[in-house]
Order: C-alpha cells, then structure tokens, then sequence
C-alpha cells in the first residue's frame, strides 16, 4: 500500500525530470545537447554520474558526454567501445522494461571487454537492493521511441544518490528521460545536418555566383565573338546574348541581334553547315551577314550545354573573324592557277576548263540525258566548273577581263563572301574530266563541233589558239620590261573584246588562247578578225610606240577528243594562218 509521503516524492521527481527535459530544448548544437543529457541525468534523476554513449556511424559508440566527475570524464570522454560488447552488454542481465541492469554479481564478465567504464570504489552491500560499486545500469536510446527504431546511443548511469538501485518509480523515470533526450538528440542531429547543409549550400551558391560571374566577363570581353542561342523547340537557334565582340563584327546592337536566329544570318549556301552544326556540336566555316549587307567569313564552334534532368538546354557559341586568312588562302589558290604576270588564267586552268566539256565518247556513241541548257544553247557546265575550279580569279576573269581579284561566285569585299573552295584544287581538271570520261554524270551534254565546210547553223566551243607576230624583236631591241608590257597589254585587250562567260588565257610566253562557247564557224572566224584588230594598234611603252601583229588558229572542241589534243589542233591552224599571211605579204611586196 502507498505511503502518505509516496505522491510527494513521486510530484517532486517528475518536477526534477521536467525541469531536466526543458532544459534539453534549450541546447544550440548537437554538443550541448549531449552534454545537456548527461547532466540532466545528475540534477534531475538523483544520480552521481552518467555518461552518454552514441552511436557513430560505424555502428561503434562513442562517449560523447560525461557529467558529475572530472575524473571519469578525463578518462572516458571520446573513447570508443566497440558494437558487439555494446550488444552483448544490452543482451544480458536484468531487464527493467527498456533499462537493462547488470548487477556486480554478473558484471565480472565484462570487465575486460572495450567499453570504456568507471568503476566508482564503496563497501560491499549491507542489505537487500543497496547499489553495490559494481552495478551497471543501462538506458538505450532509440530513434523512433523506446524499444523501436534503430540504437541512438545509451545512456550508463552510477552510483545513486539514495544509494540504493531505483524502485519502479525511479526506474521508470530513467526510462521516460531516456525516451525525451533520444528525441532531442536526434532533432539536434537534423538541425546540426540542416546547418551543415546550408552552410554547403550557400559555399556551393557563393561558388556559382563566383562562377557566373567569372563566365559573364569572360562572355562580355571575349576578343571575340561570344554568342547563347536556344537548342530545339520552335525558337531553336534564337539568340539569347551576344557579346560587344560579335556585335562588333557584324555591325549590329545587341538588341538587334536577339530579334535574329544564326539562321537568320548565315549565307543561304551555309544553312545545311550550320544546321549540321547546330545538331552536333562542333565546328564550321561559313559567312554570316553584316548589318551593310556584306558577308564576313567566320570559324562557328558550338558547344550544347546541357542539363543533367532536363537534356540539352542552349547552345554556346564561339565565332571568331578568319576573313583575311580565307582572303589568303584564296589569293593563293588564285596564284595557282593564274598566271602571275597577267592575271589571265594559266595553263593548268585552261586545261581544266577544256577538260570539264569534254568525255571520251564521241557525240551518237550512246544515248544520254538531256541536259540544263546555258546561255548559248549549250549545257551550262562550262560556267559551273568556271566557278568552281577557278576559286579566285581577277574581276572579269571569267568575263574575260583583267581586273581587280574577285571570287567566282559572291564577289569578295562586296555585299557577299567567297565560296568555300576545296583544298585538292587541282583534282577538280583531272578528276572532274576523268568522271565524265566515266560518264558519272547524266546531265553531260556532248561538245559538238561545227562543220568546216560552211555554216551548217551549228554552234560549239571555239577555241582561238593567239601567237603574237613580232614579239620577239620588240624583246630584243627593248628589253623585257617593254615585252612584259606589251603582254600585259595584248592580255587587257583580248580580254576586252570578248563576251561575258568567255575565256582568255595565257598559254606562256606571246601564246593565247580564247575559248568561246556557243560560235558558229563564221562567229569564230569574226571574233578572230576583231581581236586582231584590236591588237594591232600601237602600244605606248615609256613614251615609246611599238606595234605587235597576231595570228589566230580557230579550232573546236568534240568530245572524244583531249584537251591537248584541241590546243594542239587550234595550234596547228594557227601556224597554218602565220605562214599563209606570210606568204601573202610576199607577194604583195
């Protein structure tokens, strides 16, 4: 039966257990709250000394917290007991609910395990349930409550201040603490990983922003041109931002450039490059339009810069300014197949041009398709391969005229760029020929050659093999340097009497040769007659008048035959000509 004085002592230790359980709600770290509990155990339960023991994440416990001996605390503070003496300890002795208490009968055995204790020294008991030194008591610390959840820890208590071992009411008591400090422990271990996480979420925000901030200058002063366009979708290739450096480059404002996609831009021959481009990554070379209506040659590299949960976001950018380096590589190609002191197109290039209308079957061996027709009635491959072959040729050049250099096809430095020119310059004779001479291509149609023997209405490929008559002494007499003039000369007049789409080359040396498509015999013949006159006329060299006469062979280009073998035919006739007007001017001495 309850004593009178019962409900009082049982009032006054709940008080002692609440103040000990309020104070655990006071605790700022994971530190003090541990400390807290232990100490909670000596001021508020009626214990001398207690120790919280907690679990690391090894599964080891470690003593995190000691209170009501300095001595004790020097001693077991930090140590480390291992999980399976832990467990064996909790396994045996009495159980008291939750508690489990190991009296000094049974706790011999574990005297030499790793748990790290203190033995606290007294008498032997004098009665029934005096605490003996030897006792060990035991509180675990779940995460979910008592006897659920995994092992927070374990609170060791010793040496109660009654000195006797906790009757129901202490005991259950002790459990109840227990229970509220494993509750406060792990709320200060998720505030403690919420702080941590912060603090790691603002050092990973302050290192974006460092980040952001380091790629928005090195965006912005780039040397050159920067761009951010959008990747996919209907607004795939619309541009974000655009540096000062590209804005600079093609001559527009920054809000200017965002109404535009690089489609927008690009040079219509470009657009399969730079979607090819935009789909893969990587690199292209191609022309994008300035704001005048020019187009500048650029080296694009794109970069996709992607998400790792929603794919590919944008597309960066980099295009950089490589203008003179293709004006460059084309004055070399130029320089290959120009020759250097006219500026007419050389003797490889002639032979490229002859040699892309021609196929080694004759015309009526096979049947073949019908063909584009150009501005003379004929397939218009000679102008394609013109334009092609012939990367850079001087203004007029495939107009037939000495000039500045241009490029074939989009007039360099003026409202458009040059085309991309491949670097075999050379496969394009030989290999070009050689296809046709396979009969790859179907839309070849044959090079007739009119019928010498009057005007049948047939029109083909002229070609008007040019030897300049009295060169030679002008040489002798004057020196190189008037001959250099002369040819320089005789070059701009050829080049002037003929018609756009026609060519005029310099063999070597005082030889030219002139190809003209869609003549008939008498055209061919007509053209010989004015571009002689148009050489006769004096030629003022250093104040000095010196004449120069020119004979003309005309022959014609037939498929089945080689371009050398239409040079050396148109050769042949030549002489024939130099020699008949040769022996004409005898007679008429």
């Amino acid at each position: 039966m309850e004593t009178e004085s019962e409900p009082y002592v049982r009032l006054a230790t709940l008080r002692q257990v609440h103040r000990a359980i309020a104070e655990l709600n006071t605790a700022r770290s994971l530190a003090d709250t541990l400390q807290t509990v232990a100490d909670g155990i000596v001021t508020g339960l009626g214990y001398e000394l207690s120790a919280v023991n907690l679990v690391r994440p090894d599964g080891d416990l470690v003593v995190a917290a000691v209170a009501g001996s300095a001595s004790a605390e020097a001693l077991m503070a930090g140590r480390v007991g291992s999980r399976v003496s832990w467990e064996r300890r909790l396994a045996m002795g009495e159980h008291w609910g939750d508690l489990r208490f190991i009296p000094y009968t049974e706790g011999w055995v574990l005297d030499d395990d790793d748990v790290p204790q203190w033995h606290t020294g007294g008498t032997a008991p004098r009665f029934a349930h005096e605490w003996h030194p030897m006792d060990r008591l035991f509180a675990p610390m779940y995460t979910t409550g008592p006897s659920g959840g995994e092992l927070l820890g374990v609170i060791s208590v010793d040496k109660p201040t009654s000195g006797r071992r906790p009757g129901a009411w202490g005991r259950e008591a002790l459990q109840m603490y227990a229970s509220q400090a494993a509750i406060a422990i792990s709320n200060a271990r998720l505030r403690a990983n919420m702080q941590r996480a912060l603090v790691r979420l603002e050092r990973e925000q302050q290192a974006l922003r460092a980040s952001e901030e380091s790629f928005r200058q090195a965006f912005e002063y780039a040397p050159s041109g920067m761009a951010i366009a959008e990747l996919g979708g209907d607004q795939h290739g619309r541009l974000h931002r655009t540096n000062d450096a590209l804005c600079r480059l093609l001559g527009r404002s920054a809000s200017q450039m965002r109404r535009y996609a690089f489609s927008d831009l690009v040079h219509p021959e470009d657009v399969g490059t730079l979607l090819r481009t935009s789909a893969e990554g990587g690199r292209a070379e191609l022309r994008l339009a300035r704001r005048d209506g020019t187009f500048v040659w650029v080296s694009l590299r794109n970069s996709v810069v992607a998400d790792a949960a929603d794919g590919p976001r944008f597309l960066l950018t980099h295009v950089e300014d490589i203008e003179e380096r293709k004006r460059h590589e084309l004055q070399l190609a130029h320089r290959a197949s120009h020759d250097s002191l006219t500026g007419l197109p050389n003797s490889a290039e002639l032979r490229s041009r002859l040699s892309s209308r021609l196929c080694a079957r004759p015309p009526g061996s096979e049947a073949h398709a019908s063909a584009a027709v150009g501005p003379y009635g004929h397939l218009d491959a000679f102008a394609e391969v013109e334009s092609t072959a012939s990367v850079a040729a001087y203004a007029g050049h495939a107009h037939g005229r000495v000039g500045e250099p241009v490029l074939h096809g989009h007039g360099f430095g003026s409202d458009a760029g040059p085309d991309y020119v491949p670097d075999d310059f050379g496969g394009l004779s030989g290999g070009l020929s050689g296809a046709m001479t396979a009969g790859a291509y179907d839309h070849h149609e044959h090079t007739i050659a009119p019928d010498e023997g009057g005007d049948d209405g047939t029109k083909g490929l002229a070609v008007l093999f040019c030897d300049l008559d009295g060169f030679k002494s002008i040489n002798d007499r004057f020196g190189h340097h008037t001959g250099d003039a002369v040819l320089i000369e005789v070059a701009q007049r050829l080049s002037n009497g003929v018609r756009d789409g026609d060519t005029v080359a310099r063999l070597g040396g005082d030889e030219f040769v002139v190809l003209a498509d869609g003549l008939g015999q008498a055209d061919a013949e007509d053209l010989a007659a004015r571009l002689r006159n148009a050489i006769i006329p004096p030629i003022r060299v250093d104040g000095r008048a010196v004449r120069v006469g020119a004979s003309f062979g005309i022959g014609w280009a037939g498929c089945g035959m080689s371009a050398d073998e239409v040079l050396h035919s148109a050769d042949q006739r030549m002489y024939i000509e130099k020699r008949s007007r040769a022996k004409a001017g005898r007679r008429a001495g």
